[in-house]
Formats: C-alpha cells, sequence, structure tokens
C-alpha cells in the first residue's frame, strides 16, 4: 500500500532508532538508518582491552536496565527466548543485562535493518514534501519524513533549522558528563560486594565479570559522580583513570595494587535529564524526534520512545495518505 512506499530516514542507529525502525516495519513501513559510529553501541557500548591473560571485556555505559512498562517488558521476553539477556541479581531484583555484553541485544536489531554505519549527517532540509540528508559523500534524498534518534546536544543543531520548537525542546535537555574508569587485575578484588555505589568520587563501582556470560580476567568498571565528572572533564583520561583506581581501591577497602589494564573513557553526554513528554512529531513536516533524553534517563525510555514515535507516526500518515487519495 501506499504506507509501504513511503522512504523514511532515521537519524541514530542506537536503541531508539532501532526500536523505532522495528515498529516501523510491524507496521507495514521500512526506514534507512543512518549512524556515524562503526557498529551499535552508544550508550550500551562495551570494550575490550588485551591483557596478558587474555582479552577483558568491559560494559563502560548502561551497567544494566529495568524493565516497568508492558509493550518493553515483551520486547525483554523476546530477547530472552534469544538468549541475549539474563537477570544480574547481584545489581537487584530486576536488573537485567545483554549477554555476552550489553550491546547484544542492539546488534541483534541491528542486523536486520538497512543501516549505513560511518555516515554522519551534517544536515537535513526540506525542499517542497520532501526531506534530503546532507552527507559528506553528497546528498541522500529524497524521503518523505525523517526520524532523529539522537542525543538532545546531537539533535539540536538539526533541529535548528528546521523545527523551532523541537529545537528548543533539545535545549531544555541537559545531558549531564561522566569518566568511566576500566580496570583490569590477574585476581579477584576480596570485596564485599561486586556492586558498590555512591562513594565520594565514585557514583557506582561494579565487578563486571560478576555478570551472567562474562569471560575473561577480573574485571571492574568504576563511574564518577556526575559533578565530578563535570569539576574534572577536560583532564587527560591518564590522569583520570589514576584517580579513579585509588577511588576504587578506596570504596572497595582492597589494598592498592597494579591493574593488568587501566583506561579512562569520558561520556560528553552520558545521563540526559529526561522532560517526562515522550517522542515528538511534526505531521505537516513529517518530522520525528525519539530518545531517552525525551522520557527519562533509562534503556527502557530510549526503547519506548522509538516505539512509541512508530506508532503516532504510523496512525497519522495514514490519516494524511487517507486524505491526499480523497
Amino acid at each position: 500500500g501506499a504506507l509501504s512506499a513511503m522512504r523514511l530516514a532515521i537519524i541514530g542507529a542506537g536503541l531508539a532508532g532501532l526500536a523505532c525502525a522495528k515498529r516501523l516495519r510491524a507496521l507495514g513501513m521500512e526506514a534507512r538508518l543512518f549512524d556515524k559510529g562503526k557498529g551499535p553501541s552508544g550508550r550500551l557500548a562495551s570494550r575490550r582491552i588485551a591483557t596478558p591473560l587474555g582479552e577483558a571485556v568491559f560494559d563502560m555505559g548502561a551497567q544494566y536496565f529495568t524493565v516497568r512498562d508492558r509493550d518493553f517488558a515483551a520486547q525483554v521476553a523476546q530477547w530472552l527466548a534469544k538468549d541475549l539477556v539474563a537477570p544480574w541479581p547481584e545489581a537487584g531484583s530486576g536488573a537485567w543485562v545483554g549477554v555476552p555484553t550489553m550491546a547484544a541485544p542492539l546488534k541483534a536489531m541491528a542486523a536486520n535493518h538497512d543501516i549505513r554505519w560511518n555516515t554522519f549527517v551534517g544536515g537535513v532540509s526540506r525542499e517542497g514534501r520532501v526531506w534530503r540528508l546532507h552527507l559528506k559523500e553528497g546528498d541522500e534524498a529524497p524521503f518523505d519524513a525523517v526520524i532523529i534518534a539522537l542525543p538532545a546536544e546531537q539533535a539540536m543543531p538539526l533541529l535548528a533549522l528546521n523545527d523551532i520548537d523541537f529545537m528548543n525542546r533539545s535545549a531544555a535537555s541537559v545531558s549531564q558528563p561522566c569518566w568511566t574508569g576500566l580496570f583490569a587485575f590477574d585476581a579477584p578484588l576480596e570485596t564485599s560486594s561486586p556492586v558498590l555505589r555512591d562513594g565520594r568520587v565514585l557514583a557506582w563501582a561494579a565487578r563486571n565479570t560478576s555478570k551472567p556470560d562474562r569471560a575473561g580476567p577480573e574485571a571492574w568498571v568504576a563511574q564518577a559522580q556526575p559533578a565530578w565528572s563535570q569539576a574534572h572533564l577536560e583532564r587527560t583520561p591518564d590522569e583520570v583513570a589514576d584517580i579513579l583506581l585509588a577511588e576504587l581501591f578506596e570504596i572497595t577497602g582492597v589494598p592498592p595494587r597494579t591493574p593488568l589494564a587501566s583506561h579512562a573513557h569520558r561520556w560528553r553526554f552520558a545521563r540526559s535529564t529526561g522532560l517526562d513528554i515522550g517522542p515528538l512529531w511534526s505531521p505537516a513536516l513529517r518530522l520525528g524526534v525519539c530518545g531517552d533524553w525525551l522520557l527519562a534517563p533509562r534503556v527502557e525510555s530510549a526503547w519506548l520512545s522509538g516505539h512509541r514515535l512508530a506508532e503516532i507516526m504510523s496512525r497519522d500518515l495514514a490519516r494524511l495518505l487517507d486524505g491526499d487519495a480523497a
């Protein structure tokens, strides 16, 4: 039908963009996704670091996710049936992780869609009733509708020239930064718990190897408090790694020792404020926006915003096409 012939572009192939593409397909519409990364990760990123005892693996973004919404619960049940997720009781009842890394569900979703990786979209513009995407290698056109599924700070320049209200919404969502330390050791750190929260400098420290299906040497992830990360945003990764390692020993009560591997990663836009307004859709422009920042700073919120945007678009575009046909 007319809906299936519509050309849709989604900018951003993180969880929000992929959830949107998946739901659009279920509703009879196909989308092409564009992402500046080389593969699916975003806030569900993991990192592998070589050590003398083999590769150490770290979930360096979101540490786990929770489930509240019925639709998301159905999605998690599908992931569970495919062994893409598992409970992580050490982080509390209701904590879930991807297996063997946080990005596993994302990679499975991405495998089913037309995605242009390593593709930075420098701008979008509307000419008449169609959209053009401005890429380094030339423009990609035409699209009938565009969906922006990016963090607020990255969405803002794309929205600025197209919808002032949407741009103002993105400007209202300020993300907090997070310095994250990744440390591998030659033997387990003898701690009271594999998960420690709310230290003076560290908001979170966890034994990554305590998660289900994690192999490799003893691996710890230490995430700094937002205020500390903001105050030390421009320090070098080596300086920050040394400080976070000292804080890890402090919070665990373990005598300091030399790690097999030590790395600090700066998340400039780690945690969104969450506007609690739901996805944005302009029927006049055929422009949509989704992302966790429109709801709340949770993995579930990213998925929900994309899923719900697809449902809003489908209803609205069906109505618009009926009007055009009349």
